[in-house]
C-alpha cells in the first residue's frame, strides 16, 4: 500500500446504509470531495470543491475503515468516479472489506467493486459504458417527470439490475405518493426511502 496515494476526504463515518438494496446494512461511509454534476437539490453541496477537503493517505483511509468494525465500505461523494479509485478498492479488498460505490455515471468507473449503485442525473449525462456495470439503479424523484425519465435508462441496464425510485427528501410526501402510484403498474420497480434520515442518523 502506497502512502503516496491520497484522496480528498470530506467525511468518513460509521452508519447503516439508508438507501437501496443494502438498506439497514452496517457500513463505513467514505465521502470524497469533488463533483461537477451540480444537482440543484444536492444535500451535500459542500462536497463539490475537492480542494476544500484534506487529502488523506490510502493507509489512513483503510485503517479507519477497519477500526470501524464495519465490513462494507460505501464510497460516495460528491462524484467519487472523478478520481482513480483502483488503488482504493485494491487496498480495501486486500483488507477484507466489501467495496460499494454510488456514482452518477458521468465519469469512467475505475476500481473493483462488489456493488455499484448508479444514480444518473439530468444535469450531466451518464456514460454508456457505466450502465452494464450497475447492480442497482437509483433515481431521485423531484418532479413527476423524473419517473418516466428513469424508466428511459432501463433498456441500458443488465436484466438483473435492481431498479429504485427515491423521493427527494424535501419533496418526500408528494414524491412518495407519485412513486407508489407509478410502480404499482410497473413490475420490477421499487421505492427506496432515505431510512437514515427518518431514524435520525448520518
Amino acid at each position: 500500500m502506497s502512502n503516496d496515494v491520497t484522496y480528498p476526504v470530506m467525511e468518513a463515518f460509521a452508519t447503516v446504509q439508508g438507501e437501496g438494496a443494502y438498506t439497514g446494512t452496517p457500513s463505513w461511509f467514505l465521502r470524497l470531495g469533488g463533483c461537477d454534476v451540480g444537482c440543484v437539490w444536492c444535500d451535500v453541496k459542500e462536497s463539490w470543491d475537492a480542494d476544500a477537503h484534506p487529502r488523506v493517505s490510502l493507509e489512513t483511509i483503510v485503517q479507519d475503515a477497519l477500526e470501524s468494525g464495519r465490513k462494507v465500505v460505501v464510497v460516495t461523494g460528491g462524484e467519487p468516479a472523478m478520481h482513480d479509485l483502483a488503488p482504493l478498492t485494491d487496498a480495501l479488498r486486500a483488507a477484507g472489506l466489501r467495496t460499494h460505490i454510488e456514482t452518477s455515471g458521468a465519469h469512467p468507473l475505475t476500481g473493483s467493486w462488489d456493488w455499484v449503485t448508479l444514480s444518473p442525473k439530468k444535469f450531466k449525462a451518464c456514460r454508456e459504458d457505466v450502465y452494464p456495470l450497475a447492480d442497482e439503479l437509483k433515481a431521485v424523484v423531484y418532479h413527476r417527470s423524473d419517473m418516466d425519465w428513469a424508466a428511459g435508462h432501463a433498456d441500458k441496464l443488465r436484466e438483473d439490475c435492481a431498479r429504485y425510485l427515491q423521493p427527494e427528501w424535501d419533496k418526500r410526501d408528494e414524491a412518495t405518493f407519485w412513486i407508489l402510484s407509478w410502480i404499482a403498474t410497473r413490475p420490477g420497480w421499487r421505492i427506496s426511502l432515505q431510512t437514515h434520515k427518518y431514524i435520525g442518523i448520518p
